[in-house]
Order: C-alpha cells, then structure tokens, then sequence
C-alpha cells in the first residue's frame, strides 16, 4: 500500500476481500496480549508506526483505533468548562444470555458470543436513558477515546439537518451558490440536499485496485504530511473537491462516496464561519454533558475530516444516541428541533439507494448522511467501516453504541451478525 493518508481509505484497503476467518480471533489479536508499543522504549518488534500500511494493517490496527491522535494530527472538539452530566445505571445480567440466529445462519449464538466474533471493542446499550450494559475490550477501556469512521459522516449530516430545519440553509440550493469554487466540479450543479443524501453524480472511482483510481489522488491530496517535492497535484480536501468531474444525472441513484462529506463540510464551513470541529463542539458536544473531549484528524492545511475523522468516548457517543432517540433533548434541554430527528427518521429515496445493492440493508435508505433500516422498529444508524455503530430504535427506546476492529472493513461481513443481535436485545428489553 502506498502512501495513504485518508482514514477512509485505511479502513478499506490492505484486508479488504480477505474473510475474517483468516485472521487471528478476537481473543489472540487483543493489543494488550499481544503488547504493541508496551515498554519504555517499546521493542522495534512491537512498534506501531508510520507508514499507514503498518499502522493501519491487522492486527496493529486493534490498537490503531484507540491511537489516531499519536499518529496523526488532529483538531479538538472541545465539551467546553461546563459541567458533567452522569449517565444513570440499570445493569441488566441477563442481556449477555439473549440469543438470536445470524442471517442466512442456522445455528444460533448468544450476545455475549457475539461481541467477541465481531471483534468488538467496547459496547454500551442504553434503554428509556439508562445503562443497562456496558462492556469495554481492545484497546479501549472506559477512559478511552476510539476512531468513529465513518460515523462522523453522520454528525456532519447532523450538523447539515439542523442548520436546513433552523432556516440557516437552503437544502433546495445549488452547491455553487454557497461555494463558488465549486461551480466547475460535479458539485456545482448538484443542490444541498443531493450531497447530504449522497444522490450526486460523481465521475470518482474507489476501485483500490487500481493505482490510477480517483481515491488513491484524493488520499494524497488529504494527507496532512510534507508533500513530495515532486508533487503537482491539489493540496487538501477543498482543492481536491474543484477537481471532481460529473458523471449521470444528480439524483438518480445513492452512491456512497466520502468525498460527498468532505463537501458537506465545506458548506457548513462557508455558512457558519466555523469548521465541522469547532461546530460539533459549540452546538452538540458542549451542550450534551459530555465527559471527554473528542478530536478530529484534519489534512495540511487544518481541515477538520468530515467524512470520517472523529475519535470520541464511548459513552459520549451514546449521548448522541440519546439526542437522536428523543428528538434533540437531554439532560431536559433541547440542543435542536425535534423536525431534525423526524427529517432523519423518515428516510430518503428507497429506490435510489436499491440501486446501490446493499444486500444486509434491502429495503433501507440513506437521509442526512444516516442509514435508515426501514424495520419493524423504525431503526435508523450512523455506521462506520470495521463495525462501527450508532444504532437508534425508536420502539424499544434503545440506543446501542459499538467500537470494533474487525479484520475487514465493510459492513456486509458483520452485519448478518449484528443486526439480528440488536433486534433480539431490543425485543428482550421491551419484554422484560
């Protein structure tokens, strides 16, 4: 693997077609059993380093995720001085001896079995704002910090949902209006609402195979290290984003694409005056009582990563569940309107997303940069690759919230275990 400095991409390559099987268990690649960068100085054989093909390669990446700020820079999403509010408890034994059975699976497992096949490093189930489960593994324990993803995606569709339901942007509005810069790309001629739903057109290739595919210039453009002196390509996110060409008809199809947050971003950036960072923190992170800071990655010219940049706590994350699942209330506060969550909650264009081919998603849609299930439930998620989830169910008043290291990063591999896992637990609590 090449020089590659987008996280997006990290989390896609190396294993990406290889089966988990092929891997070392959960249990034997723990970072902590196998002592990566233990010791004062840690041996060279235990190292993690740069490049990102060493660091971002299983089973290095299982003390990666917890580690992203020591390998790259990063920008702080601040909680602000104010004070913490605590999560309440109600710790419920019997969750670890709920069973289900996998898709297309015959033999059933229980959760606690789960957790470990889906490489999980920490997990939090919260019922009517309570904690009723809450285990860390990996790299991660309860004072840990751990890369979202993907899920970042999903706060700055958030971010984009509130400042369209407050009248502060026009969701109906052509991206070169708000960013003139880009009129001559792809994203010139699409509206604000296609790029928060990823209905854009883009002539952008993410075949990893290919060394001349769109991702591998995108990724050198965002890398926050000295260029090579040679280098004549664009510099950053936003320079990267002018570059991208047009390819079908906006709207016609979802077609998920990283760079599509990145140009979401900048939107926000040109209409608040305010990167994603500094704007997750004032309106959501310092607003929601949470106990850390979390940070983002950003590229050379400090750009916070939108598409997939965010490191936070656990618990925090399930703050962000906890708003989503009461309409933008907590702690008896609002943050935001209700209509944001309900905007979310309906979904988007299910025709267009079928389109995409999404076999373990059949019958979802993607609104506001969050996967929205479409079940029974009404459950909707903000996800990230290598088993990342924020996953809301509105019926049960769940919110469960998983970090993973997964040895392959898509989504597909793990979900025929960990949708019916939440399903059974959200059916064991409205039940108990």
């Amino acid at each position: 693997m090449l020089g590659v400095d987008l996280l997006a991409t990290l989390s896609l390559v190396a294993q990406a077609h290889a089966p988990a099987s092929s891997f070392m268990n959960a249990e034997d690649s723990d970072p902590t059993r196998l002592g990566w960068m233990e010791g004062f100085p840690s041996p060279s054989e235990k190292l993690i380093m740069q490049p990102e093909s060493n660091f971002f390669s299983f089973p290095k990446l299982r003390w990666t995720v917890c580690h992203i700020r020591e390998l790259m820079p990063t920008k702080q999403v601040s909680r602000g001085i104010g004070s913490l509010t605590s999560l309440a408890y109600a710790i419920d034994a019997g969750i670890e001896a709920v069973t289900f059975t996998p898709m297309g699976g015959e033999k059933s497992l229980t959760w606690k079995e789960s957790l470990s096949a889906n490489f999980t490093d920490g997990i939090l189930i919260l019922h009517k704002d309570r904690i009723v489960y809450e285990k860390y593994a990996g790299c991660l324990d309860e004072m840990g910090k751990h890369a979202a993803m993907s899920m970042t995606k999903s706060m700055t569709g958030l971010l984009a949902e509130m400042l369209v339901v407050e009248g502060r942007l026009d969701e109906r509005a052509m991206v070169s209006s708000i960013i003139p810069e880009l009129k001559d790309s792809a994203f010139g001629s699409a509206t604000v609402r296609q790029v928060m739903d990823m209905t854009t057109a883009l002539d952008y290739s993410e075949d990893y195979s290919d060394p001349d595919a769109d991702i591998w210039v995108y990724s050198k453009a965002a890398s926050p290290f000295p260029k090579p002196v040679d280098y004549a390509g664009p510099d950053g996110y936003f320079e990267y984003l002018q570059t991208v060409k047009q390819n079908g008809v906006h709207g016609d199809a979802f077609g998920y694409r990283t760079i599509n947050s990145d140009a979401l971003g900048w939107i926000l950036s040109r209409v608040t005056g305010k990167d994603v960072a500094q704007l997750l923190s004032e309106r959501i992170w310092s607003r929601m009582g949470a106990e850390q800071d979390g940070y983002m990655t950003v590229d050379a010219k400090g750009t916070p990563f939108a598409g997939g940049g965010l490191s936070a706590g656990m618990r925090d994350l399930g703050r962000l569940g906890l708003l989503m699942l009461n309409g933008g209330m907590i702690n008896g506060q609002r943050l935001f309107p209700k209509e944001v969550t309900e905007n979310i909650r309906a979904g988007g264009d299910k025709t267009g997303f079928a389109k995409a081919g999404y076999a373990t998603l059949a019958g979802g849609s993607y609104r506001s940069m969050w996967w929205v299930l479409h079940n029974r439930h009404g459950a909707f998620a903000a996800r990230g690759v290598h088993g990342q989830t924020i996953y809301v169910d509105p019926t049960a008043d769940m919110v469960i919230v998983r970090f993973a290291s997964f040895p392959t990063a898509g989504n597909a591999t793990i979900d025929p275990t960990s949708l019916p896992a939440y399903q059974a637990v959200a059916e064991y609590l409205m039940n108990r």
